[in-house]
């Protein structure tokens, strides 16, 4: 039996075909999706070249899903994805993504618990600490990073004192607060 922990190599030799190491046999986009969402992590290298090829054929395979109409991508979504390429949020992107899908992955057992009670997002481990990301995620992705003027690398990008940053947390803890309240009542 495989290792989970250890990443299932797939070579792709020069006629683009793909080939699982474990199984000595060719294999499709759809199996090596099928690979993933049973929870196992891939590898896809170049036979000739040795290059890691593995976020190519990740991107072909979400590609794929999205022009099969299994939108999982809201449209604003990949416009800020796209956004994000240009502009000074680049380098907190991957960390909010990864840190937000870890948090999803973490959270999944104590949400389904969650989904059978009556409120079913208020005890999801982590709620309040990603909606605080989300928020400084839509305000780096708008120019309004905390810590700097609303034109991105302007001149006059000044450090926020800490007692604004705080005050602006409590905001965000408030208004998550109200939006649980407003979710317990409507599932009643």
């Amino acid at each position: 039996m495989a290792d989970k922990e250890t990443p299932l190599l797939i070579k792709r030799y020069a006629s683009r075909r793909l080939y699982n190491t474990e199984t000595s046999d060719y294999v499709t986009l759809e199996d090596i999706a099928e690979f993933i969402r049973t929870g196992r992590d891939v590898q896809i290298i170049d036979l000739k070249s040795g290059d890691d090829l593995t976020r190519q054929y990740l991107l072909q395979i979400i590609a794929e899903h999205e022009s099969r109409g299994e939108n999982m991508l809201p449209i604003n979504v990949l416009n800020d994805l796209v956004r994000s390429y240009t502009s000074h949020a680049q380098s907190m992107v991957p960390d909010f993504l990864a840190t937000t899908f870890e948090m999803l992955r973490d959270g999944q057992s104590q949400m389904m618990e969650n989904m059978a009670k009556a409120n079913p997002l208020s005890g999801m481990p982590g709620m309040e600490a990603m909606r605080a990301q989300q928020q400084a995620f839509i305000k780096a992705m708008t120019g309004a990073m905390p810590g700097m003027s609303t034109t991105p690398g302007s001149p006059e990008e000044i450090a926020e004192p800490e007692e604004e940053a705080e005050e602006e947390l409590d905001e965000i803890k408030k208004q998550l607060s109200d939006l649980q309240d407003k979710l317990s009542k409507m599932s009643k």
